[in-house]
């Protein structure tokens, strides 16, 4: 394990390479920007737009890029289908550039395919969370305005309800019997592809609304997180930079020749920003195959780890655990793996502590801090480091975004002072969809006010010590406490209701909820699961509730005493 001086001297080696990295000369140089009317630095030599980031895999036209099952797409065929569907999208839909289109699907290689589509032609794409139930996707379709879905046949039976008042168009992705709406393949099955010349002519710049990707607050429904297409390319050419700085400080790890083509398990919803971005769209960047789960299953994680030769495992950090603990992990062959990334939520330092016993020793862990917000850039820590400082999220991501610690009144504070997580940068999104009130309460002169609560250290490592905004992060995925008290208060029984998380060594935290209820009524979990069950996605259920029929602890304010039930539960299950 690195000391405080080995630290100390990698930093200082580290800082001589970024500066080499990103000078003028370097294909990884950055630049000077006014966007917005905000100063930033941006990357040089990307991509202008999503559409030239997917030329990007044509260097390696022939290998292989999309695994689902028994399908296998390269990466020429991939981009071949995506443009022969933005054809469609146009002169069969009439989307037009700034029209929204949503994929409403578990991952497969149709969610790639639409996103790639209608991002091309200058379309917003909508990834939608494949866990809402019906009144959940209405809403989030509603909201953006959409024109257009791409759905699966699951997501078609919750929305069929509500089609005819949203007056969408429909897309099926592998859809059953008896099903009206065309189907992908046989909309291009005969369609010339968009050529250069016709991409051109869209001309779709990098300041253009890219994609509009909904994620929990902390009051009422999720928001639309709008960003561009320099905020998503900007993010994905920031791994990059990281990836090639950690090499030139730690050449030993670099891998020559390698036997087999990269290769990462996409192991996340792609309606999440690790999915779509940091699995997806960065193997583009990096010509890496990515080999896709319809839904996540530890066992059959490892057969996959195995069979394709897996060199990336990134994940939420229960995944990670989930794997260690299965029978079947000491009968894997991990020979392949160089890295076990994790985000979306901390990892416990035993579970590091496991990691670095049980995964072969080239299988670098790594960690990550970022939000949807921020195209998933905040931190990150890996190897060595992550060994020294298993309770960090790692440094700042070099070299475009700027992280600082703020105090109620926006002033940056001194190293180890705590206070709110601000994040600058061009990978900050352009603001909420339709809601420039929220927009103005986290953006502020350029910076994002994440609501997260910590500090920068001495060595500039950030550690994350809470959350100011009412969110808990269940394995990975971020509910907003509000939206279920919504939820349960329309309950006829129940007078008030206060939901909060609480620590799980699986999931990283866990949904309770203490509930009040109406003089004379009665009710039992299993009924108001039921009953929740019709209105919110199931992982937004609380797993546990306490019932009453006193009035529930009050602040000063009036406001119920979310910290004071907390705690009470965490006495009640001997967790505090």
């Amino acid at each position: 394990m690195l000391t405080e001086e080995e630290i100390r001297q990698d930093l200082a080696k580290l800082k001589d390479i970024v500066i080499a990295h990103k000078a003028p000369e370097a294909q990884l140089a950055i630049h000077p920007e006014t966007i917005n009317g905000q100063d930033y630095e941006v990357f040089t030599n990307a991509p202008r737009n999503l559409s030239e980031l997917y030329d990007l895999g044509l260097a390696e036209p022939d290998e292989t890029f999309l695994v689902y099952l028994d399908e296998r797409f390269s990466f020429a065929e991939t981009l071949e289908m995506s443009r022969r569907m933005s054809r469609v999208l146009i002169e069969q839909y009439g989307i037009q550039h700034g029209d929204r289109v949503a994929v409403c699907a578990r991952n497969s290689p149709e969610w790639c395919l639409a996103y790639m589509a209608a991002t091309i032609v200058g379309a917003v794409i909508v990834p939608m969370n494949s866990w809402w139930k019906g009144a959940e996707i209405e809403y989030g379709l509603s909201d953006s305005g959409t024109k257009l879905v791409f759905v699966d046949h699951s997501r078609y039976q919750q929305i069929l309800p509500y089609i005819d008042s949203l007056k969408v168009d429909l897309i099926q992705i592998k859809p059953e019997a008896g099903s009206s709406f065309p189907e992908f393949y046989s909309l291009i099955e005969n369609v010339a592809p968009l050529n250069n010349d016709e991409i051109t002519a869209l001309n779709v710049n990098p300041e253009d609304n890219a994609s509009i990707m909904y994620t929990s607050g902390s009051t009422g429904m999720p928001k639309g997180v709008l960003s561009t297409h320099r905020n998503i390319i900007n993010a994905l050419y920031t791994w990059l930079f990281v990836r090639e700085i950690g090499e030139i400080l730690r050449p030993e790890l670099v891998e020559e020749n390698p036997e087999s083509q990269p290769a990462l398990l996409c192991n996340v919803p792609l309606f999440h920003v690790t999915g779509s971005h940091a699995q997806f769209l960065a193997s583009f960047v990096y010509s890496r195959k990515m080999v896709m789960m319809y839904k996540w299953d530890a066992e059959k994680a490892l057969e996959l780890l195995e069979q394709e030769r897996i060199s990336v495992f990134h994940g939420v950090p229960t995944m990670t655990w989930e794997i260690m603990q299965s029978e079947k992990f000491n009968e894997t062959d991990l020979r392949s793996l160089r890295g076990v990334q994790s985000g979306g939520a901390p990892r416990p330092p035993e579970h590091l502590k496991m990691m670095l016993d049980k995964f072969p020793e080239k299988a670098i862990p790594g960690l990550g801090y970022g939000l949807t917000e921020t195209n998933a850039i905040g931190a990150i820590i890996s190897g060595a480091f992550y060994e020294a400082k298993p309770h960090s999220t790692g440094r700042p991501t070099p070299p475009v975004s700027t992280v600082m610690i703020a105090d109620e009144a926006g002033n940056e504070l001194a190293p180890n002072a705590v206070g709110e997580i601000c994040i600058k940068g061009p990978t900050v999104m352009k603001g909420y969809w339709n809601k420039p009130e929220e927009t103005a309460e986290v953006l502020k002169d350029g910076w994002f006010y994440t609501g997260d609560i910590g500090l920068l250290d001495d060595l500039g490592f950030l550690v994350i010590l809470d959350r100011a905004k009412d969110i808990v992060i269940r394995g990975g995925e971020n509910i907003g406490c509000a939206e279920v008290e919504y939820a349960i208060a329309e309950h006829p029984s129940v007078s008030e209701v206060s939901v909060y998380g609480i620590p799980d060594e699986r999931l990283g935290e866990i949904l309770v909820a203490t509930v009040m209820l109406k003089p004379e009524e009665k009710l039992i979990d299993d009924d108001l699961k039921i009953f929740l069950s019709e209105r919110i996605a199931t992982f937004k259920v609380p797993e546990q509730f306490y019932f009453q029929y006193e009035q529930l602890p009050r602040i000063a304010s009036g406001k119920i005493a979310k910290k004071k039930l907390r705690q009470l539960t965490l006495e009640k299950l001997a967790l505090a």
